[in-house]
């Protein structure tokens, strides 16, 4: 697909590179001419340096005969106004970074009035990925299939495990929990299991199932699992915002540490049903007044990588059960990746998983099964993809011990009315299910790709 990127910041330089690897053709439009050349040199993409909201710029892109164009500027009034031009001069789909609270839950407001195809709203995917985490504990990360049908969840295995030197055949017999490891990253290589392999500790699971199985696997690893009921959030932006009313909603009872003496008195308004403090989280007698040891889960959520890793430290050495950590650079997570803290997030990763599974979805063809979700697993090394299926696919009513699966391909779930199906060499995928597919093998964009 002929694919433009309006705005060449973390998201919009990542998106170029990975896209562009994908196999579309890329166009990179920045005002900035160090950020265009930086970009020039790392990705086989054509750059150009001008305004986005230009349409001649936009023109010379190839606007008019572009397939889709993803506005990724900081502004979300510049992101409007590009896709606003870049519609009119002929470019198929847009896709726009609004973050914006005005927006929410305005997705058909800004299709109609803007031409918006998928408005994307960063902090708002942050809150719903560090809720899931919150309702896991036990667990490291968690992504959901259907509507919460089913999860994929991390777990990396400690020394006194009981995984630890167990073979995947005799797991279920060990554990109890009907579940699947999908995936294991071992010394940073993505493997997918057969029955005969045997955990060794630090290997990193990536762990598909219903969500009660889920926990039941968890408890009987000896994960923590303890309900988080009170959580600490330090840094009241936009995530801090939207997080706090799914926690709150959730029966959750969230205090929230700002320094900003009017960010704290427009906090009050716009998530009433918290507690605002206003001080600095990063001294320990501030968190200590708000009963930090007490707390079930402190999320560190600021502008400021450092503040938020290391005072998530603290909060770790203080026994609070879980710990989430916001970080913008990957370099940051790379290196605390063996820390004590629970949960990283990175919201660059979060975005970009958005908008890659609408990229592959809108590259399908119209008789072809839809991706529902995608994300990436693995520090991006392996996929997990949620197909729908149709009646026409290639794997319909065939035994899965009968389909001729490529390498590194694995069935990892089927969902079913919304129930989710362990799979096993008997089981049948319909039409009308829902397929989850994990894969080391590259990019797939269709779940007939899976056959040899």
């Amino acid at each position: 697909m002929k694919i433009i990127i309006a705005g060449a910041g973390r998201i919009g330089s990542s998106l170029a590179e990975v896209l562009c690897r994908e196999g579309h053709d890329i166009s990179v439009v920045d005002h900035d001419p160090d950020t265009i050349d930086h970009i020039s040199s790392d990705a086989d993409v054509i750059c150009l340096e001008g305004s986005v909201t230009d349409s001649d710029t936009l023109a010379e892109a190839g606007a008019e005969h572009a397939d889709l164009l993803i506005a990724s500027a900081q502004s979300d009034e510049v992101n409007l106004v590009c896709g606003i031009s870049a519609k009119k001069l002929g470019t198929k789909h847009v896709i726009a970074r609004v973050r914006d609270p005005q927006y929410l839950g305005k997705t058909q407001f800004l299709q109609d009035t803007f031409g918006i195809s998928l408005p994307v709203n960063p902090e708002q995917e942050c809150a719903k990925e560090i809720s899931r985490v919150l309702r896991f504990p036990g667990a490291s990360r968690v992504d959901s299939f259907s509507k919460g049908s089913a999860e994929i969840a991390e777990y990396r295995v400690s020394e006194d495990s009981p995984l630890n030197g167990l073979a995947v055949k005799d797991m279920h017999q060990k554990i109890g929990a009907r579940v699947l490891v999908s995936l294991v990253e071992r010394s940073g290589d993505p493997i997918i299991p057969n029955g005969q392999f045997v955990f060794n500790k630090e290997d990193r699971l990536s762990i598909t199932g219903a969500p009660d199985e889920l926990r039941k696997f968890l408890t009987a690893v000896g994960a923590y699992t303890k309900p988080v009921k009170t959580v600490i959030i330090m840094g009241g932006g936009k995530i801090a915002v939207y997080l706090t009313r799914i926690l709150c909603e959730s029966g959750m009872s969230v205090s929230v540490i700002e320094e900003d003496r009017d960010r704290c008195d427009a906090l009050c308004e716009l998530i009433p049903n918290a507690r605002i403090i206003c001080g600095d989280a990063t001294k320990s007698e501030v968190l200590l007044e708000e009963k930090i040891h007490s707390a079930d889960a402190f999320i560190a959520l600021t502008g400021d990588d450092g503040k938020n890793i290391i005072t998530s430290l603290y909060a770790n050495s203080c026994g609070v059960g879980k710990t989430v950590v916001k970080v913008n650079h990957e370099h940051f997570a790379e290196m605390i990746d063996d820390s004590p803290l629970s949960s990283i997030i990175i919201p660059k990763e979060v975005v970009m998983q958005q908008i890659i599974r609408y990229v592959r979805a809108l590259n399908n063809s119209a008789d072809s099964c839809s991706i529902e979700t995608l994300y990436k697993l693995a520090d991006g090394a392996a996929e997990a993809i949620e197909f729908k299926i149709t009646e026409d696919m290639d794997i319909t009513g065939i035994p899965l011990k009968d389909l001729k699966l490529k390498p590194n391909v694995l069935i990892a779930g089927i969902i079913r009315n919304n129930k989710y199906i362990l799979p096993d060499g008997a089981s049948v995928i319909m039409p009308g299910d829902h397929a989850v597919v994990v894969t080391t093998s590259g990019w797939l964009k269709d779940i007939n790709n899976i056959i040899r």
